[in-house]
């Protein structure tokens, strides 16, 4: 701050002031008739001392933006750090995930996964079936349950945007009901990031993404109600009840009781993740994932009781019992998946 000075005439002061006397050069201020003597010697020293107080406050201050500034870029460094890291835990295949500012909400695993989850229609001579896929490459790779697909002679996709494409079969395994179809003339598309199942907890939130009904791209949230359930497949669709292909409802075997119909003799078991996020026909294929949105699962069987309306065979819906094939399981079998192997 900018001092100045104004010294004041003799007789300036007022009566009220008190003339305290300093002792100067032999002189009392105050005493002499002549006015004030001009100021002591140690005047000029304190307003040096006073005129140095704005350069050390701006060295303070310099200091201190220096260090709120080099924090700044610490925080920074780290949710961009952070935000680059969530990729996923491990795996084959990596791809879309949650935004740091949406993690943890089921908005943001479906914003960041839907595009990555198609819907599959399977034509076969017994009819037409909705189910759901995962994509796992930018040139078009799907992963989806092999009853989705077994028996199909013409495989149509329909990805989040609408678009659509026909598709091959690359590779299935029955035992574990895992198939591996790919898009024809595809390129750039959103892909999922595969996480690991082997981390998962009971009570941990999950999102579920499917084509229930041809409902394309519907969302559901729940949470893991078991693991290592026991869930027992039809390996094709020659089950004795005429379910399968052209139908959605696939038949599954668990706890001793029979789902959807008989699974017929040609059966296999493969350990589940449980759920109750709300799975309905044509949810078979797609996705269960975690809240970093990392597919966890590939949902394969789900329970939905007849309606008792009319006798019509329509379905109920979700009853909160899905299972989904660990996701483990899928990395475990991909490169096998990918070699062709159909059996």
């Amino acid at each position: 701050m900018h001092m100045t000075e104004s010294p004041r005439p003799s007789g300036a002061y007022t009566t009220d002031q008190d003339p305290t006397s300093y002792p100067y050069d032999g002189t009392t201020y105050g005493s002499t008739a002549g006015g004030y003597p001009p100021p002591p010697p140690y005047a000029p020293g304190r307003r040096e001392r006073r005129a140095k107080r704005p350069a050390v406050l701006l060295t303070a201050v310099a200091l201190v933006a220096a260090l709120v500034g080099g924090g700044t870029a610490t925080l920074v460094g780290q949710l961009n750090s952070g935000s680059d890291g969530a990729t996923g835990s491990s795996g084959a295949v990596r791809g879309t995930t949650v935004s740091q500012s949406s993690k943890g909400t089921v908005a943001g695993v479906a914003e960041a996964v839907s595009p990555a989850i198609v819907e599959i229609g399977a034509a076969s001579s017994a009819g037409r079936s909705t189910g759901s896929g995962v994509v796992i490459t930018e040139d078009g790779e799907i992963v989806t349950n092999n009853h989705v697909i077994s028996g199909a002679q013409q495989i149509e996709v329909t990805l989040s945007t609408g678009k659509t494409y026909t598709a091959d079969v690359v590779g299935t395994d029955p035992d574990k009901d895992l198939a591996l179809i790919k898009l024809r003339g595809a390129s750039g598309l959103k892909t999922a990031t595969l996480g690991d199942s082997s981390q998962v907890k009971v009570g941990d939130q999950v999102v579920a993404i499917g084509s229930p009904e041809g409902l394309t791209g519907t969302v559901t949230s729940g949470i893991i109600s078991a693991l290592d359930r026991d869930v027992t497949i039809a390996r094709d669709d020659s089950g004795s009840s005429g379910q399968g292909r052209g139908t959605d409802r696939w038949p599954f075997e668990f706890g001793g009781q029979q789902f959807n119909g008989d699974t017929g003799e040609r059966t296999t078991t493969y350990k589940a993740l449980q759920t109750d996020a709300s799975l309905n026909p044509g949810n078979s294929g797609g996705a269960l994932i975690n809240m970093d949105g990392e597919i966890i699962g590939i949902n394969s069987a789900m329970y939905s009781p007849s309606s008792s309306a009319s006798g019509s065979g329509s379905t109920a819906g979700s009853v909160g019992l899905g299972f989904a094939i660990p996701v483990d399981t899928l990395k475990a079998d991909l490169d096998t998946l990918r070699a062709g192997n159909t059996s």
